[in-house]
């Protein structure tokens, strides 16, 4: 079992800039893959960023990339993404959630693949 909660969500103007945490317990992510999800209101829930298990690759869909950073810190067994240049359609609830190998290329991301999910924060840019 793995437990995850996010946290960092909140209300930024279009422009600025939030960094969402994911701390696990129960085990340790170098045994996942871990990917950070959003689902926007009345849309299905996207992948919006992905790392490995090794940390050694990442993964962003491409209406992040160039704005969004994935990052994970071992020591404290937590991933982050820190989400820049914000835009009233990153608007979601943010979730993180883990896939344990084996699994390969984007089946180690795809939404319907992943093991344990966490509960979400909610990322709101106005327009």
């Amino acid at each position: 079992q793995v437990q995850l909660v996010e946290s960092g969500g909140g209300l930024v103007q279009a422009g600025g800039s939030l960094r969402l945490s994911c701390a696990a317990s129960g085990r340790t992510l170098t045994n996942y893959v871990t990917g950070w999800f959003r689902q926007a209101p009345g849309k299905e829930r996207e992948v919006v960023a992905a790392i490995s298990v090794s940390g050694g690759f990442t993964y962003y869909t491409d209406s992040v990339k160039g704005r969004f950073t994935m990052s994970r810190d071992n020591a404290k067994n937590t991933v982050f993404l820190q989400m820049n240049r914000l835009k009233p359609e990153d608007t979601a609830d943010y979730f993180c959630a883990v896939k344990a190998p084996p699994c390969s290329g984007s089946m180690c991301f795809d939404v319907n693949a992943m093991d344990y999910w966490g509960k979400g924060t909610l990322v709101t840019v106005p327009s």
